[in-house]
């Protein structure tokens, strides 16, 4: 694993886990180029100091992951500039896990998701990137994404989801394998956030504490986190489903080799 471009230029307070992918070795030994492909969290919590920094970037497009129900009950994400902005929502109602991370994040009220509590919140966060790879909406949302990256005209681009960790990271995990980044430098990458958003995290839990007496952490530290056995279960959809990454590039996503050369063409120095 080679060491990446540093982006501590651009560092945003309001999203402690945003960064920049330059940096990273790609096919035939060339660079993610910097400042062209940004992975964050939803960005209605950057602060005024970070618009600045936001500015500087420039982006052409935001992409969004979020479901509007999620949208609607979050502050607007605050941009600079004109972006085109995408919704392209990965979001299954059957999984409520995605609110649920919604709802931990903005200290809403907790009662409803008793049962996915008691069912266990880390074997629901790695159901859902086993759904990742076969959802049907999961699968349009990040197709699109990708030929949306693909196109140069949207560079830089910016993603996101709520957190910026599980619909934003196997999107990263996506990119990054069609441009050629090893395994292990995604899986660093993926994992990254735990370290970033370590003092988020314990503010977070601190306040939801306070709010609701006898709070199960075990319930809830699951849902903020990166775990490898999230993304396992997603690497190991792929390899049942459809046998090799490349091939649930092509057959899963319909990712066609003209769009991985432009990616590549886009993206590597």
């Amino acid at each position: 694993m080679s060491e990446r471009a540093s982006t501590s230029d651009w560092n945003l307070v309001g999203a402690p886990n945003a960064r920049d992918l330059g940096g990273l070795i790609g096919f035939g030994g060339r660079r993610v180029r910097p400042g062209r492909l940004i992975r964050t969290p939803a960005l209605g919590r950057l602060t005024d100091e970070d618009l600045p920094v936001l500015a500087k970037l420039e982006p052409a497009c935001v992409v969004d992951l979020r479901a509007q129900s999620e949208v609607s009950v979050a502050p607007p994400d605050r941009l600079t500039g004109q972006p085109t902005v995408v919704h392209l929502p990965v979001h299954d109602p059957a999984h409520p896990v995605f609110t649920y991370v919604s709802a931990v994040l903005l200290g809403h009220d907790l009662s409803e998701y008793a049962e996915l509590a008691r069912q266990g919140t880390p074997a629901a966060m790695a159901a859902i990137y086993r759904w990742f790879v076969t959802g049907d909406s999961a699968r349009e949302g990040f197709a699109a994404a990708v030929r949306l990256v693909a196109d140069a005209r949207n560079l830089p681009l910016v993603y996101h989801c709520s957190a910026g960790k599980d619909r934003t990271g196997w999107l990263t995990v996506v990119l990054l394998h069609a441009l050629g980044v090893d395994e292990a430098a995604i899986r660093a990458d993926y994992l990254a956030h735990n370290p970033l958003t370590e003092s988020l995290r314990e503010v977070i839990v601190d306040a939801m504490r306070q709010r609701h007496p006898g709070l199960d952490e075990r319930a809830v530290r699951p849902v903020l986190e990166a775990r490898p056995e999230y993304l396992d279960a997603a690497y190991a959809q792929v390899r049942q489903v459809h046998g090799s990454f490349g091939a649930y590039l092509r057959d899963g996503l319909g990712i066609t080799e003209e769009t991985v050369a432009a990616l590549r063409a886009n993206l590597l120095e």
